[in-house]
């Protein structure tokens, strides 16, 4: 049903419809035909939606690049962040994860600083920190389509991947630079990066960074940039406590704060539910879940790295299609699984909690935390990958008897008690490989490392008999091969060519004191 027709619906039967006509001075109600009434409703249906970006007077590569990514309305963090940060005003920024913090501090970055661009300078004027590599890729990626139309030179820097390759786009020239705390300070220590004249900082994800295992190595960045005065600072994060806030405020210009619902932490389209299960049937509900719902992009985490390995190798023994990601993992073979789990190649990746922070996957569906997060924070960002973009999702925990005293802390966090059920017999899946437990791999793992073969302390690994070089003899063989027989040029006790034997000295006797008389 169309508008018109639900107006004329609401209208009376009997009365012809009516539509004002004249002057502002005087109106007068004249009875016209339907059809002439509601001819201009197709055009207005169709009139395109105004851009909000555009309210804002940014430039016009700018808005080209919002145009391109698709962005029409503005979130309520850049509703509210935008209009300070564009003043160029400090700002600490807290709203849930995916509701585009990344495009807040990048539009106010090419904004602002467009006009002073200078293609001759080679160090940075810009500075996003990222707690993982990941995320330094995304926010390299949103900036990459964001920047289309304007001449940014932006570079990601993270370990994992080649040292020289990213030196030398740094040695090339930049303006904008995304990266990790251990890799900047490596550029930094050697030289190769000079943040001495950064005049734009961004700290993302704070709450991580800011965690005392990462604040003495930004604390090292922080005190190699210009005063909080001669830079503009923000600082963004899905959870952030006031302690993290104290710390930030000692580096930045008399911050504006901007919470977006901070009572409400988790996002609102995400259906939580905690089923109270023992340890041993852990997984046969998840596989119960995996058969029931319709799991077409799910993540499942887990707390420690063996539990992950074990759970990709149990479900893919079980005919599930499905990937892993740990934090050991080369930087390649990360990004090979992440962008295999983006295209939708694999419905399932089983994960650490180092894809849990600031990763943007579309149309995630389920995330199902097999273990119940220790640290209550990472709860909130586990959940937040599905559920972006106004979209809806689901979040099953699975807390036994080791994990459920996190969830208070949990709750204590979001602000509300998490619903919760205790599965029946039609929720538990089937176990079809119960011999293979933790403790199985863990003793296969061992006795693997027993079995490989031991050498010397201090020597390699010898090279196979094939590969083995020929060797020239030593110096010493070669001598005494080459060396002619004794003849009478020889020394007299020398035998063979040997050298000479030494002679014993005769100890000198003892000097004993003259004897006072």
């Amino acid at each position: 049903m169309t508008l018109g027709e639900r107006i004329r619906k609401l209208l009376s039967p009997l009365a012809p419809p009516l539509i004002l006509r004249g002057k502002k001075s005087r109106c007068k109600a004249e009875p016209v035909p339907a059809d002439e009434a509601f001819d201009a409703e197709p055009a207005a249906m169709l009139a395109p939606e105004p851009n909000e970006f555009e309210t804002l007077g940014l430039p016009e590569p700018v808005l080209a690049g919002i145009r391109d990514a698709g962005f029409v309305r503005m979130t309520p963090i850049q509703r509210l962040g935008l209009p300070i940060t564009l003043a160029g005003q400090d700002l600490c920024g807290q709203a849930q994860t995916g509701t585009g913090k990344t495009a807040t501090f990048l539009i106010t970055l090419f904004a602002r600083f467009l006009p002073e661009l200078d293609p001759r300078h080679i160090q940075p004027l810009a500075l996003v920190l990222a707690p993982t590599r990941e995320l330094a890729q995304q926010i390299w990626r949103e900036g990459m389509a964001l920047g289309l139309h304007t001449p940014f030179r932006l570079v990601a820097v993270y370990g994992g991947e080649g040292f020289t390759e990213q030196e030398a786009r740094l040695r090339a020239g930049v303006d904008v630079v995304v990266g990790t705390p251990g890799r900047l300070l490596d550029f930094m220590r050697r030289g190769v990066l000079d943040v001495s004249k950064i005049r734009f900082l961004v700290i993302d994800e704070a709450d991580r960074l800011l965690d005392m295992g990462f604040w003495d190595e930004l604390r090292d960045i922080l005190r190699k940039l210009p005063p909080a005065k001669k830079r503009q600072s923000m600082l963004f994060s899905a959870t952030l406590d006031h302690r993290s806030k104290r710390i930030a405020s000692a580096h930045m210009n008399a911050p504006q704060d901007v919470a977006v619902q901070p009572e409400q932490v988790t996002a609102e389209g995400v259906d939580q539910l905690v089923y109270h299960v023992s340890k041993d049937k852990k997984f046969p509900l998840l596989t119960g879940i995996l058969s029931r719902e319709d799991v077409t992009k799910g993540l499942i985490f887990a707390n420690m790295k063996i539990t992950v390995t074990w759970l990709a190798r149990k479900l893919k023994e079980h005919g599930y299609q499905v990937e892993m990601l740990t934090g050991d993992m080369a930087q390649g073979a990360r990004n090979k699984v992440l962008d295999r789990f983006k295209r939708g190649s694999v419905p399932l990746l089983v994960a650490s909690d180092v894809a849990s922070r600031g990763l943007h996957i579309d149309d995630v569906t389920h995330i199902i935390n097999y273990d119940v997060p220790q640290d209550p924070e990472d709860y909130v960002h586990r959940i937040g990958r599905t559920a972006r973009a106004g979209k809806r999702g689901k979040a099953y925990t699975l807390a036994c008897d080791d994990c459920c005293w996190y969830l208070p802390a949990i709750e204590e966090l979001i602000g509300s008690s998490l619903p919760f059920e205790i599965p029946g017999d039609q929720d538990f899946g089937e176990d079809r490989t119960p011999h293979l437990t933790v403790h199985r791999m863990l003793r296969e793992s061992r006795q693997q490392r027993r079995d490989r073969p031991r050498y010397e302390a201090g020597r390699s690994r010898p090279r196979p008999p094939s590969r083995q070089p020929l060797r020239p003899p030593s110096r010493q063989h070669a001598r005494a091969e080459v060396r002619p027989p004794a003849g009478p040029t020889e020394a007299p006790g020398a035998v063979n060519g040997s050298r000479r034997p030494r002679r014993r000295r005769k100890k000198a006797p003892p000097q004993h004191a003259p004897q006072s008389s």
